[in-house]
C-alpha cells in the first residue's frame, strides 16, 4: 500500500502530504527516511573521460586518385593486348594497342610541323648569309625570323599533342598504332579488351585499375552528431563479410554540406586494405569516437523519465530532494553519462528513486 501511494504521486504546485513524505512541486521532504532506508540509495555524481561514440551506415569505395578507367582516346581497332585480369601493373605500363585514322592525323600534323620548322630554320640561315654579303635586306631576315618563332610555336603544340598520349615525339614512326599505357600502379578489376575489336571515342571504358591498398569508408552522419566527428581521428569498421572483426581508420574529410534529402553530412575515413579483404561496394557499420572529454557520469538506474525528458532527485539538505533534469549522451554499463544538469560532487539518489515518483 505504501508503494502505491508513493508512485500514484503527480506533480501539484499545491503541497501534497502523508506520513511519510511532503511534495510541494519538484521538492520532495522525508520526513522518516527510515521508511526508506533499505530502497533508497545515495551516491556522488562523478566525472570520467568518455568519448561519444556515433555509429553510422558506411559503404567501401576506392581513393579516386588510385583509380582510373581505361577508355580509348578516339576510335579505332584493337590490335594487340598486353593484359590480364588480376594482374598488377605500374605506372606507364602498355595495356593494349590501337591503329585509328584520328591517331595518324595527329602523328602527321606534328611531321609537318617539325618539317616546316626546319624549313624556316633554313630559310632564315639563307637570309642571314645575303645580309652578310651585302644582297639581303634587313627586312627580309626580320620576315625569316618570324616565320620561324611561329614554326617553333606551331611545333611545340604538336609536340605537346602526342605527349598527352605517353608517346615520345621523337621517336614515333607514322603509321604506327597508339599504346594506351597505365596511369596508375594497380590491378587490373575489370578487363573487356578484345584483339581485333573496333570501339568508338565514345564507348564504355574497357577495363579498369585500382590501387586497393587503402580504400575511403563512406559514411552518412545525421547532422545532429556532426559535432562529435572530427578529421584525423580513429574509427572502427565492422563488414559483414568478416564477423567478429574490428577494422580501424582514421576521419580523411568532413563535407561542407548537409544533404536535405536525409539531413545528413559525408564524412570520408581511410582505412588500410593491404590484405584486399575490403571490396568496393560493400556495406559497413562505422563507429566514430569523439576526443576524449570529462563528462558528469552516474549510474543508469539513477534515471527516472517523463514524457519527454529524463531526471534525477538531488539532495539539496539531508532528507530533502528535488527532481532535475539532466541530458543523457549514452548509456552504457550500467551508467549514464551525462553533458548537463548535474554538477561533480552532487548527492542524487542513484538507486531507488522511482519509489519518490512525483513526475511518473
Amino acid at each position: 500500500m505504501l508503494v502505491f501511494c508513493l508512485t500514484g504521486c503527480k506533480n501539484h504546485s499545491t503541497p501534497e502530504e502523508n506520513n511519510t513524505y511532503f511534495v510541494q512541486g519538484d521538492t520532495v521532504i522525508v520526513k522518516d527516511t527510515g521508511v526508506f532506508a533499505d530502497k533508497v540509495k545515495l551516491t556522488n555524481a562523478q566525472t570520467e573521460i568518455h568519448s561519444k561514440e556515433v555509429v553510422s551506415a558506411g559503404t567501401i569505395q576506392a581513393i579516386p586518385t588510385q583509380f582510373a578507367y581505361i577508355a580509348p582516346p578516339f576510335s579505332g581497332r584493337i590490335v594487340k593486348s598486353y593484359i590480364q585480369l588480376g594482374q598488377q601493373v605500374q605506372a606507364n605500363t602498355p595495356l593494349f594497342e590501337i591503329t585509328s585514322p584520328d591517331f595518324i592525323a595527329i602523328q602527321k600534323e606534328f611531321f609537318q610541323a617539325k618539317s616546316n620548322k626546319e624549313l624556316m630554320l633554313n630559310e632564315l640561315n639563307r637570309k642571314k648569309d645575303l645580309v652578310k654579303n651585302g644582297v639581303g635586306s634587313q627586312r627580309e631576315l626580320e620576315e625569316a625570323a618570324n616565320a620561324l618563332q611561329i614554326a617553333e610555336k606551331e611545333y611545340e603544340n604538336r609536340y605537346a599533342a602526342l605527349k598527352i598520349y605517353q608517346v615520345e615525339p621523337e621517336n614515333t614512326v607514322l603509321g604506327e598504332p597508339l599504346i594506351i599505357r597505365s596511369p596508375l600502379s594497380g590491378e587490373i578489376i575489370t578487363n573487356q579488351i578484345v584483339t581485333g575489336q573496333y570501339i568508338t571515342g565514345d564507348a564504355e571504358p574497357i577495363a579498369t585499375i585500382a590501387d586497393l591498398s587503402k580504400v575511403w569508408i563512406t559514411a552518412q552522419v545525421k547532422e545532429k552528431d556532426i559535432r562529435f566527428i572530427h578529421e584525423g581521428e580513429e574509427m572502427h569498421i565492422q563488414v559483414a563479410a568478416l564477423p567478429g572483426q574490428t577494422l580501424k581508420g582514421k576521419v580523411f574529410h568532413i563535407d561542407q554540406a548537409v544533404d536535405e534529402t536525409t539531413r545528413s553530412i559525408k564524412v570520408l575515413s581511410i582505412c588500410e586494405n593491404k590484405d584486399k579483404r575490403l571490396k568496393i561496394g560493400m556495406y559497413a557499420t562505422v563507429n566514430f569516437f569523439s576526443r576524449p572529454t570529462k563528462y558528469i557520469i552516474i549510474p543508469e538506474k539513477a534515471l527516472l523519465q517523463d514524457e519527454d525528458k529524463s531526471y534525477v532527485y538531488v539532495q539539496i539538505s539531508p532528507g530533502t530532494v528535488i527532481k532535475t533534469a539532466v541530458e543523457v549522451e549514452t548509456t552504457k554499463d550500467g551508467k549514464a553519462v551525462l553533458s548537463a544538469g548535474l554538477n561533480a560532487g552532487d548527492k542524487i539518489i542513484g538507486e531507488g528513486g522511482y519509489y519518490l515518483g512525483i513526475g511518473n
